[in-house]
Order: structure tokens, then C-alpha cells, then sequence
């Protein structure tokens, strides 16, 4: 199982999911990978494209920036 970091601070809606579906199609099932954005609608983004594409949120945290981290299934 790899991690994977993205960093998608201060890119707002849609670009923190566009990358987010690129460095996703280049994991294997298993892998994590762990986003950090600052975009305000991130939470709510991240959530409906996780649900959508069939992949876990394993957590989310909210500090100076919104972390995310993702279990591709």
C-alpha cells in the first residue's frame, strides 16, 4: 500500500477535484492519498465525488488547511 500527497492549496472548485481524479486513475486499489485544500466547498466536494466514484474518505481534518485522506477502492 502506497501514500500519495497532493497539494491543492489555493486552488479553488472544480481544480482540487480535477486533480485529485488524475492522481487517483495512476494508484492501486489500496493506496491512500492524503489532500490538503483550501478551498471552502472542499469538505462538500470531496464527499459527493468520493460517494460518486466509490472510494473512502478514511479521515478529514480541518487546521490551517482541510486534509482529506482517501482509500481508493
Amino acid at each position: 500500500m502506497a501514500e500519495v500527497q497532493l497539494d491543492c492549496k489555493g486552488l479553488n472548485c472544480p481544480m482540487p477535484i480535477v486533480r485529485i481524479s488524475q492522481a487517483i486513475k495512476k494508484m492501486s486499489a489500496g493506496d491512500v492519498l492524503v489532500v490538503e485544500a483550501t478551498d471552502p466547498a472542499f469538505r462538500a466536494d470531496i464527499a459527493a465525488w468520493s460517494k460518486r466514484m466509490g472510494h473512502d474518505i478514511l479521515a478529514f481534518e480541518e487546521d490551517t488547511c482541510l486534509r482529506a485522506t482517501l482509500k481508493k477502492c
